[in-house]
């Protein structure tokens, strides 16, 4: 079985394939893609906006996803899934052009953080891109990857990076469950609905 090192390699010849970065600093974005799928003469695509607007009505969990580092790094993600029982398989989507991401990837591993009703705050802070989303943060390391695992979350998953997917303007990251555990104590769940985060009824 490929161990952290080696998916970490896989992943960064992917990188190195879609022509991302994969020096140690700095990371830089991915370009955006061209996402056109029709002519000129066809009907125009729907219209971001609207996109936006309608799948905004589906209400989601709140996610920190984390790796481990000399600068551990992280992110908000709102698009997490469970994939297969087995094997225990789960999946978050990513910009392309995240600069957040290149450095996950090199880590091959990552902890995804199911965040708790009371840590809106705490998603904003590492929703904010180049800033220090740590800082003041209180975590400890999970224990297969050693990535930050955040206090207060309600749930926590340890992966290991198994497959990396494109999917127009995002990535596809597909994490092998390597252990799993929740907060008994933590508050509900935080949600996001319609652009605004929201809580289940006591």
């Amino acid at each position: 079985m490929m161990g952290h090192a080696g998916m970490a390699a896989t992943v960064v010849r992917y990188l190195r394939s879609v022509g991302a970065p994969t020096a140690a600093a700095p990371v830089e974005p991915l370009p955006r893609p061209d996402l056109r799928a029709v002519r000129d003469d066809e009907r125009a695509p729907v219209d971001p906006a609207e996109f936006r607007r309608v799948l905004g009505t589906f209400a989601s969990g709140v996610t920190v996803v984390t790796a481990p580092g000399e600068e551990p790094a992280g992110f908000a993600c709102q698009s997490f899934a469970s994939l297969s029982l087995d094997p225990p398989l789960v999946a978050f989507m990513v910009a392309r052009t995240s600069t957040t991401w290149p450095r996950i990837a090199r880590a091959g591993v990552f902890c995804v953080n199911v965040l708790a009703a009371d840590q809106g705050e705490l998603c904003r802070g590492f929703a904010v891109s180049g800033a220090d989303k740590f800082a003041g943060v209180a975590y400890d390391a999970a224990p297969v990857s050693g990535s930050p695992r955040l206090a207060g979350a309600a749930a926590w998953v340890d992966c290991v990076i198994h497959a990396v997917h494109t999917g127009g303007d995002h990535l596809i990251v597909v994490g092998r469950v390597r252990a799993l555990g929740t907060d008994q104590g933590a508050a509900g769940p935080l949600l996001f609905h319609r652009g605004r985060f929201a809580t289940l009824p006591g």
